[in-house]
């Protein structure tokens, strides 16, 4: 008797211990889950991000306080610029342009997508498909159709030089190609950029994966796009 209670309590003890388990690896898959939802970018988060401020009408009478008033001759400069890399291809852009890009960029709507490639490729991982596909429908909604957008692809500080501008270049070249092939956007209307590890978000740990980006900026520059 003594033996098939001992064997008994040993069952119920395996059991709760099997149960335990099962329900571990369910919160801990779960949580994963999350983790990845949590990376993927809404339509929505990206038509507000990119959408360019809207500037408050003059009312003839009121004061609304001092305006900042766009410099002519600069906005000029940026606008025949624009127009020179429009439609170029991400390789032929000189260090000098890709600086000017990036210092263009840094006042106007922007967005970093954290989108995951395969390991040393352009091809973009399954799980980071709903985030490209969530791009695709943003640049088509009515408030950014037409615009000109910077796509610039950054990289972690692994490898050399030489190896992550070309793998920041290849990586940008596939989101625009994605864009255009399933979403019908203008080719020109995207200028591809490559930093590789140049420009991490976070120096402090350059090998996170926050430094493996592809950053989205509207030019807010309707006047040149489709042509």
């Amino acid at each position: 008797m003594s033996n098939i209670s001992a064997t008994k309590t040993f069952a119920a003890i395996l059991s709760i211990a099997t149960i335990g388990a099962a329900i571990s690896f369910a919160t801990v898959s779960a949580r994963a889950e999350d983790n990845n939802k949590d990376k993927n970018v809404t339509e929505d988060q990206i038509v507000r991000a990119l959408a360019p401020e809207k500037k408050a009408p003059l009312t003839r009478g009121l004061s609304v306080g001092p305006q900042q008033v766009a410099d002519p001759a600069a906005a000029a400069a940026e606008g025949k610029f624009v127009r020179q890399i429009r439609g170029r291809s991400t390789r032929s852009l000189s260090s000098t342009e890709r600086e000017e890009i990036a210092t263009l960029v840094k006042d106007k709507p922007k967005i970093d997508l954290e989108i995951n490639f395969e390991y040393n490729s352009a091809d973009i991982s399954a799980k980071s498909l709903p985030s490209v596909q969530a791009l695709g429908r943003a640049l088509t909604n009515a408030d950014l159709k037409g615009s000109t957008f910077v796509v610039a692809g950054h990289t972690d500080a692994a490898g050399g030089e030489g190896y992550n501008q070309d793998l920041s270049e290849r990586r940008a070249d596939a989101i625009k190609r994605y864009l255009v092939d399933k979403y019908g956007i203008t080719g020109t209307d995207l200028v591809t950029v490559g930093y590789g590890k140049s420009k991490l978000k976070d120096p402090s740990q350059p090998m996170a994966e926050v430094n493996r980006r592809v950053q989205v900026v509207n030019m807010e520059n309707k006047a040149t796009a489709s042509k």
